[in-house]
């Protein structure tokens, strides 16, 4: 018999064509891309003090993150962050109203505080006084933009895969990459753990609540940690982990010194770079030979690591848009080009109303574009779809044979 049709069911007028449909296969992004856009964004951060770009900044976080956030445990951590956030920004306001540094006949008087006498050792800080609406804002303007640098590395937290990001990880640091996986998956391990425990404990008609229910979750529970740690030691010594290959003392001798003469060349180009007054060698000409010696010693500590990578991640052309959008943003603040520097930093006296200025706004809006130049995310169900869902082939059904009449039946 031969098999029925395959007809093709057309889409319907309120149907949407899939991610494959659009040429939009779902993928994992690279977790360096992540990285590099959320770090240039911080980078771009640290440049201003308007209020408005910083409110701005956390905006675009928020809706790369809304289009671009997968269903991992991880991925659910953003809110954390925004919290800490929170809590920076209310410290650096009740530090700021505790030590008071005096107002002036200007400032908009709010409270006072009880003053506390000081020492003359301990002159130049004053404790209580006068608290004026000036210098909460000034505060809370500072403590936001910290708030915003934390939210950006939490957003490259919440993004990339931190597994996939240290498996790029150099091979003299494959020992650190190994103890962090290991670190950052036990505390999803033990809440899974409890649950599965708790879960147990209720179709057994478990009625037990508070320190008597203790000593049954904590038990399996440890015991289930115990199962998981001796499998993933099995696991890592079937795969090879602990081998190192040759290295002789003069090797490791030079890779100490290169590592050595990299971190000293990395301090001082900091400092040049935040002091004025240094010379000009200790800004970034010394930050750049910092950095290649450290790659020097990274790249030749790695030698005496043997190991191979398991399917790796692509970087293609999202990843440089990605990774180029947030890159640019930065150097656009930087480069005070068709904009004023005084309005990234307005000033608080006399108290007004910032200003946007148009050039860093479209800066941080074009590391929003994050948000699309990026891969949507695989679906928790699995891996893409190939197939899209506007033409589905359906199955016919097969024609029912016709019923035979008997003979002498009337």
């Amino acid at each position: 018999m031969p098999p029925p049709p395959v007809v093709t069911r057309a889409a319907g007028p309120g149907s949407e064509p899939g991610p494959a449909a659009r040429g939009r296969v779902p993928r994992m992004l690279h977790p360096v891309a992540w990285w590099i856009w959320a770090l240039a964004l911080a980078t771009a951060v640290s440049r201003t003090n308007n209020p408005l770009l910083l409110f701005l900044v956390l905006a675009v976080l928020g809706h790369v993150i809304g289009m671009r956030r997968t269903e991992a445990p991880w991925a659910r951590g953003f809110k954390y962050y925004l919290y800490l956030a929170l809590t920076v920004v209310a410290i650096r306001v009740v530090f700021r109203a505790i030590f008071a540094s005096g107002i002036t006949p200007r400032d908009h008087f709010l409270f006072s505080l009880p003053h506390i006498p000081t020492p003359d050792w301990y002159a130049g800080i004053q404790l209580g006084g006068p608290v004026s609406l000036e210098a909460l804002l000034s505060a809370g303007v500072d403590g936001l933009r910290l708030a915003c640098m934390l939210c950006c590395v939490g957003a490259a937290n919440t993004l990339a895969n931190p597994k996939r990001a240290l498996r790029i990880l150099p091979g003299a640091l494959y020992e650190l990459g190994v103890a962090v996986t290991v670190s950052i998956s036990v505390a999803p391990q033990l809440v899974q753990s409890v649950q599965r425990v708790h879960r147990a404990r209720r179709l057994r008609a478990g009625r037990s609540k508070g320190f008597r229910a203790l000593r049954g979750i904590v038990v399996p529970v440890l015991e289930d940690a115990l199962e998981r740690s001796l499998r993933l030691a099995s696991a890592m010594d079937s795969r090879g982990y602990g081998r190192a290959g040759r290295a002789t003392k003069t090797s490791r001798r030079v890779t100490g010194a290169l590592m050595l003469a990299g971190m000293c060349g990395l301090c001082a180009g900091a400092y040049g770079l935040l002091d004025a007054s240094a010379p000009a060698f200790l800004g970034l000409p010394a930050l750049v030979l910092g950095a290649a010696l450290c790659l020097g010693g990274l790249r030749l500590g790695g030698r005496r690591v043997t190991r191979t990578s398991y399917r790796p991640d692509p970087w293609r052309l999202a990843e440089w848009a990605v990774a180029g959008c947030g890159v640019l943003s930065a150097v656009l603040l930087f480069t005070n080009v068709g904009f004023d520097a005084a309005e990234l930093n307005p000033s608080i006296y006399p108290l007004s109303w910032p200003t946007l200025p148009p050039v860093p706004a479209a800066a941080i809006l074009l590391a929003g574009c994050a948000g699309f130049l990026a891969p949507p995310p695989v679906p928790p169900g699995g891996g893409a779809r190939t197939t899209s869902p506007a033409a589905k082939p359906v199955r016919a059904p097969a024609p029912r044979p016709e019923p035979t009449q008997k003979a002498g039946a009337k």
